[in-house]
């Protein structure tokens, strides 16, 4: 607002009145502005920067030194020449006041800083901590640049800050950690500046891009016609559909109702300040040049259209100005800092003098030398900022309000410390099946140092189905776990890490009926076992006779096998069925390249005879074989008779393996069960500040 002002002092030119009739439309826009600003939640109501006590801060941010001061000349003069060579263009943020009204260039203002955690050694660590850290406030008003820039050191012990404030802290951890960052004064978009991410997909929702399938090289591939689709079907298709047409339309009328409402056209659009991080590809394998949020800590292509334009950037080097056009946004602008057509740098990095361009053509006189180049050469003076720490304490918690709430579209992310809940609870997403958040479709959650290594719980609130995500290393060799209820024979679903298993199962389902399980790299190649129960005695049930005295009956057995290339395809079993109830048992073998039908042996019990236990009866009547490929001595009697004797020892092993895996996942509901009502939380032996407090609370 000072910079319009400051144009109705000039003569009335045709600028000058559009620029009086901006100011005129800005006015009429003041109480829409305070109604925004009061909008911004804070956790402190009423919190005041001007009565922050600065008594104990050093000597370096109350005064400046004498290198400061000439450094404050030339960036005046600089000035000088900028406003005189563009008069249209707005203020530029050079030298604002710090914490102590004292004018400090804002390249000094910065202080490469490496923390002692290695999170913060690249730049993702970096922008998650300051978004997290900071508590963010908007600035007084949003079309003009704030007044006074205080130092990392201040804002660090406030946890707050605007824009401008978040953007110097998170330049200063980046150019310490070794990447060529930069701070950038510019326009952004209303949702940007007031870090409103409603209309915004959550990141943690985003699919994947999908790659696209390769064609196939081959050009000379036989294309195989397509099914051939009667034309009339295809008109009475079409008169179907244009008769369903305004129903749909009706439909599709109230489904834009129901829907979220588009953000409305912003008045400021193109005016408002906003400040962030500009990293150069470059230093540190950096591939491509980005920017990054740093309200938000997020990544952005620099022809992202949130982006508006650029006014300047500076690092703790140097200060340059955009000399680009920007009204296509920033995606059109280069970012060769040593273009001095596209940048204008402040101080010349050279011995040479730094020339500015000038409104009329070069004159070989001594007068227009003088004016024209000027020496620019400067060393920087190093930062008035104190030393920037950080506690692990602080770091640890970074939350000032206990947690953080950002609301997406159709979701809500809750952020908490470690060790903030008696659950390890880190992180909670929450999605929703309305625009209006009401209605819970999915909970995603996230847990830290837990001991039974829980990291991740999906809770499925349509169907109530919980999938709980375990680290390497339980006890129970748990990878994931899906149920409904931790109750027996409810419906689960339990995954393994199956290279520390010596059986290579990697997945079981089991309910009160049947029972999957799956292998992977066994040597018999077994691949997938699946069992069919059958109903408890009830009259042992009602008797009060629990579940393991009174187990299900197992109905069937089957198991399924991958091909095993040293074997014969006639000798190799694709498919084993032990129906224990009929006494029936069924084999099914692979195939050869050239084969069509499978051979098959099927051992049946005999009608009307009596089963006795250990006995094996074999005879033409209770075997049936169908072996077309097999060589002769798979039709001998005595080489079906060991084979049955070999399947009746399977069998009975398998009976036996039925029974382990039902009381494993027994063991397994109670572990879970105790797991949750007891939960522990473990601590590294590194985090002294922790175990202190366990033991204080030991004592």
């Amino acid at each position: 607002m000072e910079a319009l002002e400051e144009t109705e002092e000039v003569g009335q030119t045709p600028e000058d009145a559009n620029s009086l009739n901006i100011s005129d439309f800005l006015d009429d826009l003041e109480a829409d502005i305070t109604v925004e600003e009061a909008s911004v939640p804070s956790d402190v109501p009423g919190f005041d920067w001007s009565s922050i006590d600065t008594s104990h801060l050093p000597s370096s941010y109350k005064t400046n030194s004498r290198q400061e001061e000439e450094l404050l000349q030339l960036a005046d003069h600089f000035l000088e020449q900028y406003t005189h060579l563009c008069p249209d263009r707005k203020p530029l943020f050079v030298h604002p006041v710090n914490e102590c009204g004292v004018q400090k260039f804002v390249s000094t203002t910065l202080r490469p800083t490496l923390l002692p955690f290695p999170e913060l050694y690249y730049w993702s660590g970096c922008a998650s901590f300051v978004c997290d850290y900071l508590i963010m406030e908007p600035l007084k008003c949003p079309i003009t640049l704030p007044s006074s820039l205080y130092s990392p050191t201040t804002i660090l012990k406030y946890q707050r800050g605007n824009c401008f404030d978040f953007t110097v802290l998170l330049c200063s951890l980046l150019i310490g950690a070794g990447y060529d960052a930069y701070c950038v004064h510019g326009y952004a978009t209303r949702e940007m500046c007031s870090l409103d991410q409603t209309q915004e997909v959550c990141p943690l929702l985003r699919k994947p891009p999908e790659v696209p399938e390769e064609e196939d090289p081959n050009k000379y591939r036989i294309k195989y016609p397509l099914e051939p689709q009667s034309k009339f079907e295809l008109q009475q298709k079409a008169k179907k559909e244009e008769e369903t047409e305004p129903g749909q339309e009706e439909e599709r009328e109230e489904e834009v109702v129901t829907e979220v409402e588009k953000p409305k056209r912003d008045p400021l659009h193109g005016l408002r300040v906003h400040a962030w991080v500009l990293v150069l590809s470059g230093k540190r394998k950096v591939p491509e040049t980005f920017f990054i949020n740093p309200f938000t800590g997020n990544h952005h292509s620099t022809t992202d259209e949130c982006f508006l334009g650029i006014e300047s950037i500076w690092n703790h080097r140097n200060y340059w100005v955009n000399m680009q056009d920007c009204r296509q946004g920033c995606k059109d602008l280069s970012f060769d800092l040593s273009d001095s057509i596209c940048w204008e740098i402040m101080f010349s990095e050279s011995n040479e003098p730094c020339q500015l361009p000038t409104e009329s053509p070069k004159k070989d006189t001594d007068d227009t030398q003088e004016k024209g180049e000027i020496d620019m050469s400067f060393e920087m003076p190093l930062s008035w900022v104190a030393r920037i720490k950080v506690s692990y304490r602080e770091y640890e918690n970074p939350f000032s309000q206990g947690k953080k709430v950002i609301l997406y579209n159709k979701a809500k992310l809750e952020k908490w410390a470690a060790y903030a809940n008696g659950d390890g609870l880190v992180e909670r997403l929450t999605v929703y099946a309305d625009s209006d958040c009401t209605e819970e479709a999915e909970v995603k959650e996230w847990f830290k140092h837990r001991e039974d290594l829980l990291y991740m719980r999906e809770v499925n609130k349509q169907t109530q189905l919980i999938t709980d995500y375990f680290r390497p290393g339980h006890p129970l060799l748990l990878k994931a776990h899906s149920y409904t209820s931790l109750e027996p024979e409810t419906g689960h679903t339990v995954e393994y890490y199956h290279t520390a298993r010596v059986d290579g199962l990697w997945k079981r389902f089991e309910n009160a009926t049947e029972m999957t399980e799956y292998f992977v790299g066994r040597e018999d190649f077994l691949h997938m076992r699946h069992i069919e129960l059958g109903e408890r005695d009830k009259k042992m049930q009602m008797a009060g006779i629990g579940a393991d005295a009174n187990p299900r009956p197992i109905v069937q057995i089957k198991e399924y096998f991958h091909r095993n290339p040293e074997k014969p395809a006639d000798e190799d079993i694709e498919e084993r069925i032990f129906m224990v109830i009929d006494d029936i048992i069924q084999l099914t073998y692979h195939l050869e390249v050239h084969d069509t039908i499978a051979s098959k042996v099927v051992f049946c019990r005999v009608i009307g005879r009596e089963k006795r236990e250990d006995e094996i009866f074999l005879s033409r009547e209770n075997s049936v074989t169908y072996q077309p490929w097999s060589s002769e001595k798979h039709r001998n009697m005595l080489h079906l008779y060991n084979l049955l004797w070999e399947l009746r020892e399977e069998q009975k092993l398998l009976k036996q393996q039925v029974r382990d895996s039902e009381a494993e996942m027994l063991n397994i509901l109670t572990v879970r069960e105790d797991e949750e009502a007891n939960i522990k939380l473990s601590v590294s032996m590194f985090n002294t500040a922790k175990r202190g407090q366990q033991h204080e609370a030991t004592v």
